[in-house]
């Protein structure tokens, strides 16, 4: 599955009407998305698309925490379970895809409620698509080489050397897009702090209609930890056991899952059961700080700060009634 689809803020007016007129409820992992969107859904008469990169693989439930089957008899919901644990799959792939649910959902003339946390796919769709090339794998696995000798920082130094712009921009640990500014100015020779210009110009908030779920750090800490201790109750390890049964192995974008990687090292005999949830519990804690930290980046996000016992109606109500104020 791939397309050329390119979607750019200053050219292409899909773009800012997705930002203007669809809804999106997202947050961090363990923020209550998956509970409020069908009540929020229900209230504004829509159909739910998926903001989720891990959600479109088939067979990877658990540790997604996909919605629920209830959910999903409530609520139409789209682009879950797509693909195979063993397929690649990118943003320009799933933008081109959700660009095709908005316009038939709204056909069936129904709202579009985007509900997930998948950052980049949030910010591709309200601001364009930051098109590039493709991952060379080749030369991501040459760093990450590199890195065992010389580690992150001498990287974020070669960046400042070919894309100053770029360099300062970027935390000097983000090894992640570190190497994706150095791939990008490797296959193009071009500049990506060039390229990013246009991504960078948002909306006010007031214009759009974007809702963070927000929790206290301690309190979204605690929720983390029940989640991960419940994924495990409903059969994590079993469930990763049976893809790589099944597949051999997971992709590259799926293995992005996290969750998946610890269990299956976990299966591996790396580690033991009791350590691996800790390992899961600290990656989803910093991955959900990522999120956290792009989501503040964005000029089209408010934030609605969740209190404890909320139900996921009086949640939805309250987003209307930030609407309508």
């Amino acid at each position: 599955m791939t397309t050329s689809a390119h979607f750019s803020p200053d050219h292409d007016h899909h773009t800012f009407d997705v930002a203007t007129t669809c809804w999106f409820l997202v947050g961090s992992t363990a923020s209550g998305k998956t509970e409020v969107a069908p009540a929020l859904a229900e209230t504004i008469g829509a159909e739910i698309i998926s903001l989720d990169s891990m959600a479109i693989y088939r067979g990877m439930d658990i540790g997604t925490a996909k919605p629920s089957p209830v959910a999903r008899q409530r609520v139409p919901h789209h682009l879950l379970d797509l693909i195979e644990p063993t397929a690649e799959f990118n943003v320009t792939e799933y933008v081109a895809l959700a660009q095709a649910k908005v316009s038939e959902i709204r056909a069936r003339g129904r709202q579009v409620l985007f509900a997930g946390g998948t950052p980049l796919y949030l910010k591709s769709l309200l601001r364009g698509l930051l098109a590039g090339p493709g991952a060379d794998w080749e030369f991501r696995a040459q760093v990450e080489e590199e890195l065992r000798d010389v580690g992150v920082a001498s990287l974020h130094a070669r960046l400042q050397q070919v894309d100053p712009l770029a360099a300062a921009k970027l935390h000097p640990h983000d090894k992640r897009r570190i190497i994706r500014a150095l791939e990008y100015n490797k296959l193009t020779g071009q500049l990506i702090s060039h390229h990013q210009t246009q991504f960078e110009e948002g909306l006010p908030s007031d214009r759009c209609r974007v809702f963070v779920l927000a929790w206290p750090r301690p309190q979204l800490h605690e929720r983390i930890n029940a989640r991960v201790d419940r994924m495990f109750d409903d059969g994590l390890v079993a469930e990763t056991d049976g893809l790589i049964q099944r597949h051999g192995a997971l992709s590259r974008t799926a293995m992005q899952a996290v969750g998946y990687r610890e269990v299956l090292e976990h299966l591996e005999g790396a580690r033991d059961l009791s350590v691996t949830v800790d390992a899961c519990k600290a990656r989803t804690r910093q991955f959900a700080r990522r999120q956290e930290t792009w989501f503040r980046s964005l000029s089209e996000c408010r934030w609605l700060d969740q209190q404890p016992n909320q139900s996921p109606q009086a949640i939805a109500d309250r987003v209307c009634a930030a609407i309508d104020r």
